[in-house]
């Protein structure tokens, strides 16, 4: 059991409230069946109780609806006018029995069941005025099964298959109130069906060279059943129009293969090369103004990336160093984007209104260099971090029937970003003592998806975007004995200033704000092992 709690980073300037605030209960029981050494029986409930406050956005520049509030100094503190809602329960049942049916065949049977339930207020315009207040009801329910072979008879050739299947819905009811003159919903679900059949196999030619193959087809059904209207007032009782009414199925089918080749050169090198295929399906926008935005109600396609990938693990010094290197090229086809669209609501020639959209960018490109590295400096100290470089960009991207792929970019793809730890390790009575500290850094990246050409002025923005910047951390554990644990951790020890997403509705509804991480945070927590 577990129960999170703190009083978050800022404040409701008007009602006093907390805001990025923490209130969480959570709880997990597990029992198991051993009927003999073949054959046993898990059991597992869970359960999440979320009432954690909204989390709180600032002001990156005045609503010009609203010019005489300017943003709050704080990067916490919020104005919004929408009660302090977000609530969410979250509960989940399995079943997972093995059985092992010879010295050579093993099986396993996964049975689980998931749902949630969200209530939530999003105040766009974090203002006391009505420019952008959404109240969003959300649910989902899910159920899963699986069926896994394994098959290890300790010679050349070894692997597992199986069958997956996924049966479930996901959708709610979202409430829109813009400049409280225009009030609308949307309301479905997308019930998705899905199976699929996958083996991955590994044959080892030698004792120093292995062959993996791996495929997967997955046939996956979306139905969408959809109702977006607009209605009178803030009631949302006396509809007046409808934005998007259908029906509609669509179904996805994919084959993904993997292969990668292992050898290793020595002792203490092994090299290796991998291809793989991943796949997302695609499916139907709920949010639709198929009136507006009449592609709005079509489906959007299915994502893959084809990705291969070299590279090396070394152990070198006498094991004292251990170094691995990758270099990987990914190609992207129908990248799925979700965005906001501004859109003409009355007719009056003017973007006055604005909906979460899906589109599919077209292709792109990531390529990048990794190196991983652990270095043992004496006895009780190491030194461990990473360093990537990554150059991903749009190859194709269709916007208006122009390729606008030189004008945007891939959101939270830093050119650059790596860390360093220094650790110390020492025996300690019955346990031990652990401490670390550690600095992370990253170039500049775009925070937020935006189509560049669409925002462009008298009221246009450009993305939200953070430049480089670094966090320092550091942490101290004791395990006193098997049972108990002390802890002191803390991060942003610098309080460094970073935004990590936000909203750019400028055009339509002069929304420009954007969400901060967290400041500095220290904690002191006891751990007991029973």
């Amino acid at each position: 059991m577990a129960r999170l709690k703190n009083d978050g980073f800022g404040r409701n300037i008007v009602t006093g409230d907390r805001v990025s605030d923490k209130d969480a209960t959570a709880w997990r029981v597990q029992l198991g069946a051993y009927f003999n050494d073949a054959f046993d029986v898990q059991f597992a409930i869970d359960h999440v109780k979320d009432a954690s406050g909204v989390r709180g956005a600032r002001m990156l520049e005045a609503n010009r609806f609203v010019p005489n509030t300017p943003p709050l100094a704080s990067r916490y503190d919020v104005r919004n006018g929408m009660p302090n809602v977000n609530e969410t329960t979250m509960s989940g049942a399995s079943m997972t029995a093995h059985f092992r049916a010879s010295d050579d065949w093993t099986w396993k049977y996964v049975l689980a069941k998931r749902k949630s339930d969200t209530e939530t207020n999003i105040d766009f315009d974090t203002t006391q005025a009505k420019i952008a207040d959404v109240k969003a009801f959300y649910s989902d329910q899910q159920l899963t099964n699986e069926l896994q072979a394994n098959y290890d008879a300790g010679d050349k050739l070894h692997g597992v298959m199986g069958l997956y299947s996924f049966d479930g819905w996901a959708g709610g009811r979202v409430l829109n109130n813009f400049f409280n003159l225009l009030f609308g919903d949307t309301q479905g679900k997308v019930y998705t069906k899905s199976y699929a059949l996958y083996a991955d196999w590994t044959y080892d030619v030698s004792t120093d060279f292995s062959v993996d193959f791996g495929v997967r087809y997955t046939n996956e059904e979306k139905h969408a059943i959809v109702l977006n209207r607009g209605y009178s007032d803030a009631t949302f009782t006396q509809p007046v129009s409808v934005a998007a009414n259908f029906d509609k199925r669509i179904t996805f089918k994919n084959v993904s293969p993997k292969i990668s080749l292992d050898y290793r050169l020595s002792q203490a090198v092994m090299l290796y090369g991998l291809y793989t295929r991943g796949f997302k399906s695609g499916g139907y926008n709920i949010r639709a103004q198929a009136v507006a935005v009449p592609r709005s109600a079509n489906p959007f396609r299915d994502e893959k990336v084809d990705s291969f990938e070299v590279g090396s693990k070394m152990a070198l010094l006498g094991d004292s160093l251990f170094l691995n290197l990758a270099a990987f090229h990914n190609r992207y086809k129908d990248i799925q984007l979700s965005v906001f669209t501004a859109y003409d609501s009355n007719g009056d020639g003017t973007d006055d209104a604005f909906f979460g959209d899906f589109t599919n960018a077209g292709s792109g490109t990531v390529n990048g260099l990794e190196i991983e590295y652990q270095w043992k400096l004496a006895e009780n100290w190491s030194l461990a971090g990473n360093l990537a470089w990554l150059d991903a960009k749009y190859d194709r991207f269709i916007y208006a029937g122009v390729n606008i792929a030189s004008e945007q970019k891939f959101t939270n793809a830093p050119r650059f970003n790596g860390g360093i730890n220094l650790e110390y390790r020492h025996p300690a009575g019955q346990g031990d003592v652990f401490a670390r500290i550690g600095y992370t850094y990253q170039t500049d990246v775009v925070a937020t998806t935006e189509i560049l050409r669409a925002e462009v002025p008298p009221f246009g923005r450009p993305p939200i975007s953070q430049g480089p910047y670094g966090l320092l951390g550091a942490t101290v554990i004791w395990t006193i004995n098997p049972a108990w644990t002390l802890s002191l951790q803390g991060s942003n020890l610098l309080d460094r200033r970073y935004l990590t997403t936000g909203y750019n509705l400028n055009r339509a509804l002069g929304v420009y704000t954007g969400f901060y991480g967290p400041p500095r945070q220290v904690s002191l927590s006891v751990r007991y092992n029973f």
